[in-house]
């Protein structure tokens, strides 16, 4: 089930100066968006200028008792060290990697109530947002696109102890200027599955069941076992198939959550059959991603966001357009 709503946060006074941890100052301007844990406003570190609309940067505040941006600012704090990232994208010869960055993080007072705020790069519109435009799908060719940028995504934040336990199209974000890097965002329910190395217990606990956007939820999920690296993997599955068809197989009984588990499947063999506490063969999924005969290429490369032509809509609903995704799987976000 999803997390329950939180009280949004009464705004901070447009031009209001935050000071992080780190000392930096911040000016805050308009409110340009919400989410489960509170307000995003558009910030800028000139305390002597109104932030102007195309601010590059943003921060997140929510009210100091909540929990969300906490979580997420506790990730970033431990995982997305810059040093880290750069070595990680060297060793793997990626130009980019598709995690938003992180600038700081404190705690601010304001009429008596406190807050936690966290800074970030700005972003640009999320993914379901271009679903939406193009009647829910994208071209075979952008979802295996999409599926391999996010598994060079997830193996680095697996790597690096996280799992993010919440993939879906309304997560991901399009660059604020470049509309061809996509971000894995919101880490809001990210968990740490294996702090200093020791992954947690397989413990089914049926008063946790069905966490995460019900759509997507994984089968451990759905048990109440706590997130982990084959969760994340079989949520990316359930994604890259809804962009692909526009509907998932279980879409109509969305609010029976024991049905959607039994009628929920894995999108491939090695993701079916890994186990809880087994590191996934990356290489080997992002080759199940890439089209038939061609080279896996690191990176995301210029992205076609426009949705499918006629006669490719009439090749997926035949079957034909879907290889990449059958083979050894039963078949994101």
């Amino acid at each position: 089930m999803a997390p329950r709503k939180r009280p949004l946060p009464n705004p901070l006074p447009s031009g209001f100066i935050l000071t992080d941890t780190g000392k930096k100052q911040w000016r805050l301007g308009q409110v340009i968006g919400q989410g489960g844990f509170g307000l995003i406003y558009l910030a800028s570190q000139d305390l002597d200028m109104p932030v102007v609309e195309d601010s590059n940067y943003v921060i997140k505040v929510e009210y100091h008792e909540n929990g969300p941006l906490f979580s997420e600012l506790k990730f970033y704090q431990r995982a997305t060290k810059p040093e880290n990232i750069q070595r990680w994208k060297r060793t793997n010869k990626l130009d980019f990697l598709g995690i938003p960055t992180y600038w700081g993080s404190g705690q601010s007072e304001h009429c008596g109530t406190s807050y936690r705020f966290m800074v970030m790069d700005r972003l640009g519109s999320d993914l379901q947002k271009v679903c939406d435009l193009n009647g829910g799908r994208l071209k075979k060719h952008t979802v295996l696109q999409l599926g391999r940028g996010l598994l060079d995504v997830l193996e680095y934040i697996h790597d690096n102890e996280y799992v993010h336990a919440d993939i879906k199209a309304a997560n991901l974000m399009l660059g604020h200027t470049d509309t061809d890097k996509v971000y894995l965002a919101d880490y809001g329910l990210s968990y740490r599955y294996s702090p200093d190395g020791v992954h947690k217990e397989y413990k089914e606990n049926p008063k946790k069941g069905h966490n995460g956007t019900i759509e997507y939820t994984s089968i451990d999920a759905h048990k109440g076992v706590a997130p982990s690296r084959r969760g994340d993997l079989e949520v990316l599955g359930f994604c890259l198939l809804h962009w692909l068809c526009g509907s998932l197989p279980w879409t109509s009984v969305l609010r029976q959550p024991l049905k959607v588990l039994e009628s929920k499947t894995s999108f491939l063999l090695c993701v079916k059959t890994l186990g809880y506490k087994e590191r996934p063969d990356y290489k080997k999924l992002r080759e199940l991603l890439s089209e038939s005969g061609q080279r896996v290429n690191r990176g995301q490369g210029r992205l076609d966001l426009s949705g499918p032509q006629p006669m490719e809509r009439w090749k997926v609903m035949e079957g034909s357009s879907t290889r990449g995704f059958d083979g050894p799987v039963s078949n994101y976000h």
